[in-house]
């Protein structure tokens, strides 16, 4: 079961991923940390990464498809895994179909968690967070015993500069331009499964589970 997340920043696909990652017992594989693991541990591919980053430049689409397929060739994911983060252009997409037709494999979800603009900008607004011991909150949905200051060690709580509704506003322009496009690219292979991310993020799990257990 090969399964790409799709969602907007803040849109909680990160979490339902784990989840599912979880549930399922198969990999998520995050770009990032695939990137970050490559790096540190100094294989060729994650030297050939670096030279790009150091240089402040974006690693491009046939090397981070590299580094993917890398990533996915290892045992534990022999019975499918969660992709979070990629692809997240139509080219890295098709990049990633065709290096995977190749070995006679294909993506056979692409679960897209739904959230409006609107909600988004208000879900990350609310964050607060430690900078000194990373706890984290939501002035709505788990606030702190007093507000503006840290259950575990009492430090100030602050708006995060990704959090603030005129950063979330630029991600999101970023994410319509360049991943909405990725909706209708799924969309016509048949495998785009939309869920309703408004909802509890338990009732969110649920709908995503009903969609995987059904097929």
């Amino acid at each position: 079961m090969k399964i790409v997340m799709l969602g907007a920043p803040g849109a909680g696909k990160g979490t339902q991923a784990k989840r599912i990652a979880e549930k399922y017992g198969i990999p998520h594989v995050s770009t990032g940390d695939i990137f970050r693991a490559n790096i540190k541990n100094g294989t060729d591919l994650g030297k050939e990464a670096k030279t790009y980053m150091d240089e402040g430049k974006l690693v491009p689409d046939e090397l981070t498809v590299r580094i993917l397929l890398d990533r996915v060739a290892q045992d534990d994911c022999k019975n499918g895994y969660v992709l979070d983060g990629f692809p997240r252009t139509i080219p890295q997409a098709e990049v990633l179909d065709g290096e995977l037709k190749k070995l006679n494999e294909k993506i056979d979800f692409a679960i897209n968690v739904d959230v409006p603009d609107d909600n988004i900008v208000n879900r990350m607004g609310g964050r607060r967070a430690c900078l000194k011991c990373g706890a984290t909150y939501h002035m709505t949905h788990l606030p702190p015993k007093t507000e503006g200051i840290c259950d575990s060690c009492g430090s100030e709580l602050v708006l995060r500069d990704d959090d603030k509704p005129e950063t979330v506003k630029k991600r999101l322009a970023v994410y319509h331009e360049q991943t909405q496009p990725l909706i209708d690219f799924y969309s016509k292979q048949g495998v785009l499964k939309t869920v309703d991310g408004t909802v509890d993020a338990e009732d969110v799990f649920r709908a995503i589970t009903d969609i995987l257990d059904k097929n």
